[in-house]
């Protein structure tokens, strides 16, 4: 089988189980969204230093391709993403934010390398949550019921581990002066 079936040219593409619609359909813009967030974690986990963070990143890279597939499926009652996810999250953001200062400031989204590259997935991540908002707002549209949450704590998560990487590597977070 090729790779290239050629029947996107039109500028439309199919859902799972549904119709054709175009390329920047609300929808597609939602998952498409997930998948390049998805694409993000797969670079921080080629990034030195991101072994310590590995088996958690793989993990929500098999939810965002989860909550990715289910978004792509219209009128689907099968939750992938389950409150389950949501407070695994937590969890992992209590655990990491409890070794370290409390934040007292806006800070720069830099530092390491693995720090700035949590840093931009995490505003991939807050715009995916926005295009499944803007989904949620589509006249007879379902989403996950769980997807806003998670993609919510996701992006908390996101911003604790850049904070988190940075510390391990003793460089202190950069605040922000106003211009």
């Amino acid at each position: 089988m090729k790779i290239y079936t050629k029947t996107g040219d039109a500028g439309e593409t199919g859902l799972f189980g549904g119709p054709r619609v175009s390329k920047d359909h609300v929808r597609i813009e939602a998952f498409g969204t997930v998948d390049e967030l998805n694409s993000h974690l797969g670079l921080v986990r080629t990034l030195p230093a991101a072994d310590r963070f590995d088996l958690m990143l793989r993990r929500i890279q098999c939810e965002l391709f989860d909550l990715g597939a289910q978004l792509a499926t219209p009128n689907t009652a099968k939750e992938r993403i389950t409150v389950t996810h949501v407070t695994s999250l937590e969890e992992s953001i209590d655990d990491f934010d409890s070794q370290m200062p409390s934040l007292k400031f806006f800070i720069l989204p830099t530092g390491t390398a693995i720090a700035a590259a949590l840093h931009v997935a995490r505003t991939v991540c807050r715009r995916a949550e926005r295009r499944v908002v803007t989904l949620a707002h589509q006249p007879e549209t379902a989403i996950p019921a769980n997807a806003i949450e998670y993609l919510n704590r996701l992006g908390d998560l996101l911003f604790v581990l850049a904070r988190f990487a940075n510390q391990q590597d003793s460089v202190n977070d950069d605040p922000w002066h106003p211009a």
